[in-house]
């Protein structure tokens, strides 16, 4: 499946609205701290592994397009 995320630089969530989805994270933009964040807090929320959450555009902006894969999901 794939998803349309923003990014938002505060706090620890994931919210649903029309466009997609709006992911909060802390960390900094360095390094690929924050996609490794996305990354997690994405896995979390649909209780995946990381190895199934690929971010497939936008690695460098904040929004991004990020596909998982849906043989995980129950």
């Amino acid at each position: 499946m794939k998803y349309n995320v923003k990014v938002v630089l505060r706090g620890d969530f994931v919210k649903e609205t029309p466009e997609g989805l709006e992911v909060g994270i802390r960390a900094t933009p360095e390094k690929g701290k924050a996609n490794m964040e996305l990354i997690r807090v994405l896995a979390k929320h649909f209780n995946v592994p990381q190895s199934a959450v690929c971010i497939v555009a936008g690695t460098t902006s904040r929004n991004k397009i990020v596909e998982i894969d849906d043989t995980f999901i129950k």
